[in-house]
């Protein structure tokens, strides 16, 4: 009689049953995400089990970290949109979609008795074939300015089109070009700062050159300073804030007490002149400032700001060119900050405190305003992307067409492609075309139209050797992608093939599946 080897409670799923798991898993994610791809792409509601928080959004990255998932092919597609989401920030939902087709025109395959592995050699043929047709048609225009800036609008348009902001596209898409072309070819986005406030319409937010913190000058400290030397602290300043009351400290009169809330003071006084040497008038700290010490600055004219949460800190370091402090004995030491102007604003009801002329001259802060948090929140999650896209293309210049145009392009390449190939690669090599395919059909789709029809008008326009063909989703017909002003950035479209075809390379190698039994409390 044979004995198991494995633990009881631990799983095994071999050959068919592991196979069909993997085409199960990744396409109903895939076909989770599918309705959010495109400019008439649908919301979700996301709704956290713990606190009932919600969030609305339609971005690929957000909805697949959010989703609870057992099955491991899931989470494979999860992976790369995360890779996608790091990489460029922006075609979660395509690369998702992409790799699900993929791996759905490969379960047709193998339930025709096609062998993994030759499925995989003629994916690997048809990806080679598609990068090349999309390196080919990719347009490159960093050497004339302005035909540059023209593409970097058109790719945050193209953007933001399939987002919350697609109705002000136009203006959003102008303040992210802005906002990237301050940081002169630097990928950094940590020097824009994003703030968000509630009220007002999305059209009030505005980029805003400098640096704004979100927090409140002290009491009686001046509220405007001119040519600001800064000191970036991450200190405790709250000595004076007796802490005897808390400890055990036996003592035989009041006089006594009132010595050590002296010795108290004292401590605190000698502090806060350590700072004041630094020759320094404004002071930010990252902890609290209470009242004692916040007095002393004040009376030597020092601006202090209390408790800008880590992130404002380093954000305000790195924009200024300090150093974060926590000790004060040698002044000569520390790196201070500059900035030519620290004054208070109104950002709708809020006061907030604006740092002008900052050492990093390209640094901005952009101010988002809406009607509510999760709109806010939503269109945060959308510029975000279009920054980081754009940031990019800063680097990789290189542009190609939106619109299923690409995938078109590179579908066509790949078919001929097959024609050339031998044996049943061919096959596989026809369906990773199909899956190129569905692409365009499912943009249509989600604008209600006739996807079937527009996508063989599409093929046929590619064929007549139309290469600028791609969906108007406007009008619901084929258009000129060029004259639309629908561009993408080629890294994006270059990644989203390689990852898709990688990960689906890799499911398709699955034959087994392995459950760990669940690790079992002692006791």
């Amino acid at each position: 009689m044979s004995q198991p080897i494995f633990s009881r409670d631990s799983q095994e799923e071999r050959g068919e049953n592991a196979r069909l798991s993997t085409f199960v898993g990744a396409t109903a994610l895939a076909d989770l995400v599918k309705s959010t791809l495109g400019p008439k792409g649908m919301n979700k509601i996301l709704q956290s089990g713990t606190d009932g928080n919600i969030t609305v959004t339609n971005d690929g990255a957000t909805i697949l970290k959010s989703v609870p998932l057992d099955n491991p092919a899931a989470k494979i597609l999860v992976n790369i949109s995360k890779v996608q989401d790091d990489e460029v920030g922006d075609g979660t939902t395509s690369v998702t979609v992409l790799a699900g087709e993929l791996l759905r025109e490969a379960e047709r395959l193998v339930n025709a008795k096609t062998h993994p592995q030759v499925i995989i050699d003629g994916y690997r043929i048809a990806s080679k074939a598609a990068l090349q047709a999309l390196e080919s048609a990719a347009v490159d225009n960093s050497a004339r300015l302005e035909a540059f800036r023209t593409d970097l609008f058109n790719i945050a348009r193209t953007t933001l089109s399939s987002k919350v902001l697609s109705q002000d596209k136009d203006y959003f898409a102008n303040l992210a070009v802005d906002a990237v072309l301050r940081l002169k070819g630097s990928t950094n986005l940590e020097n824009i700062q994003v703030i968000k406030k509630v009220g007002g319409k999305l059209t009030d937010s505005y980029l805003d050159e400098g640096f704004i913190l979100d927090k409140k000058i002290g009491t009686n400290c001046p509220k405007r300073v001119e040519n600001a030397k800064i000191l970036i602290g991450n200190t405790s300043m709250d000595t004076d804030k007796i802490k005897i009351f808390g400890a055990q400290v036996k003592v035989d009169s009041t006089g006594k007490l009132a010595d050590l809330e002296r010795a108290e003071r004292e401590k605190m006084k000698a502090k806060v002149q350590r700072i004041k040497s630094h020759g320094i008038n404004t002071f930010v700290n990252r902890q609290l400032i209470y009242n004692y010490p916040e007095s002393l600055f004040a009376e030597a004219g020092i601006t202090s700001i209390e408790h800008a949460d880590f992130e404002g800190v380093e954000r305000l370091a790195l924009v200024t060119g300090g150093e974060i402090a926590s000790t004060f004995e040698n002044p000569d030491q520390v790196k201070l900050g500059e900035c030519d102007l620290i004054e208070e604003i109104m950002i709708g009801e809020d006061t907030l405190i604006k740092f002008s002329g900052v050492k990093a001259g390209e640094a901005c802060t952009i101010v988002l305003r809406g009607a509510t948090s999760q709109m806010i929140d939503e269109a945060e999650r959308s510029l975000h992307d279009a920054l980081s896209v754009l940031s990019q293309t800063v680097k990789e210049t290189r542009t190609v067409l939106g619109g299923g145009c690409a995938e078109t392009l590179m579908a066509k390449a790949v078919d001929a492609e097959a024609r050339k190939t031998a044996g049943k690669k061919a096959i596989a090599t026809e369906a990773f075309a199909k899956a190129l395919l569905q692409m365009p059909t499912i943009l249509a789709d989600n604008a209600g139209y006739d996807s079937a029809e527009l996508v063989a008008k599409l093929r046929a326009k590619h064929y007549d050797g139309d290469n600028k063909a791609g969906l108007d989703m406007v009008k619901g017909e084929v258009g000129d992608m060029k004259e639309l002003g629908v561009t993408e950035s080629y890294k994006l479209k270059k990644q989203v093939v390689s990852s898709a075809s990688e990960a689906t390379e890799m499911l398709l190698r699955v034959d087994t599946i392995l459950r760990a039994a669940p690790r079992q409390r002692e006791g």
